[in-house]
């Protein structure tokens, strides 16, 4: 699995954060998908590598500026992950 961190400016409020979270779901098979804007980022959870500039692109035509992006590996966090190992 891959964590995949946007840089995102423009989003103002929680209705902002919906909206980028619902244009990533849409072109995008994820896991999970959470976005900040007091942090101004959003974070994606996939099994399946996504091109970065796809992703810009995505997030460009929902109307708020991708600025950059990092991917590094994702461990899933749970109650029995340390029984795993």
């Amino acid at each position: 699995m891959q964590k995949i961190t946007v840089k995102v400016d423009g989003m103002q409020c929680g209705m902002c954060e919906a909206h980028v979270n619902d244009a990533v779901r849409a072109a995008f098979p994820v896991k999970k998908v959470t976005s900040s804007h007091s942090k101004k980022e959003t974070v994606i959870i996939t099994d399946t590598d996504i091109p970065e500039g796809k992703i810009k692109e995505v997030i460009k035509n929902s109307g708020y500026d991708a600025l950059e992006v990092t991917k590094e590996p994702y461990e899933k966090k749970g109650l029995f992950s340390a029984l795993r190992k």
